[in-house]
């Protein structure tokens, strides 16, 4: 399954805010299951949050966050994964 990075400005977003946010994404989550969320990065000082997602398609991951009321700025497919390990 293609795996995508997802780029959302949320400036001055709150702990709170966050934790809601979340919440509606799980719950949207539970009825679109060809869809999972791996991880999410929140920079406050860029005003980003940066998503990790499993998804058939860039266009599924827009409904997801169409559907749990959540922003979406650019979506990137990832080409390849690597890590430090890869190089020792």
């Amino acid at each position: 399954m293609p795996r995508f990075i997802i780029e959302r400005s949320v400036p001055g977003l709150s702990r709170e805010a966050a934790v809601d946010a979340g919440r509606r994404s799980v719950a949207v989550l539970a009825e679109m299951p060809g869809i999972r969320w791996i991880r999410s990065y929140i920079s406050h000082v860029d005003g980003k949050i940066y998503c990790e997602y499993d998804a058939p398609s860039a266009e599924s991951i827009r409904e997801h966050a169409r559907r749990a009321g959540l922003p979406v700025d650019r979506i990137s497919e990832i080409a390849l994964e690597i890590n430090p390990a890869m190089f020792v």
